[in-house]
């Protein structure tokens, strides 16, 4: 019996982590930063409660858990600590899929 390697799942949640770290959060960051408090949006609240603004919370907060998650390890394990990787990843990766499903569960409670 052969084990499968999942690494290739982490792989593909950092990358698109990565992309929406690069493209979501600097635009999320000007709106919700800058627009609403300056006043040039108006932000009632209401809006966060609908499913598709749900789904953009949990994308734009998820995957860059997962691709800090993966760089952090193998920053860890660059700096010397090859002998700890899995203990290592399971912290790591552990607190990111904590991270998404708190997320989740605060998404729902809206």
């Amino acid at each position: 019996m052969t084990t499968k390697n999942i690494e290739p799942l982490w792989w593909v949640l950092f990358s698109a982590g990565g992309v929406v770290a690069a493209f979501l959060v600097p635009i999320h960051v000007i709106l919700f930063g800058f627009a609403v408090p300056f006043g040039l949006i108006a932000d009632t609240g209401r809006i966060y409660s609908h499913w598709l603004v749900k789904l953009y919370l949990f994308v734009l907060i998820s995957l860059p858990l997962y691709h800090w998650a993966h760089r952090f390890l193998f920053t860890l394990v660059d700096t010397g600590l090859k002998g700890l990787r899995r203990p290592l990843a399971f912290l790591c990766y552990g607190t990111a899929i904590a991270g998404t499903l708190i997320t989740a569960w605060v998404l729902l409670q809206i």
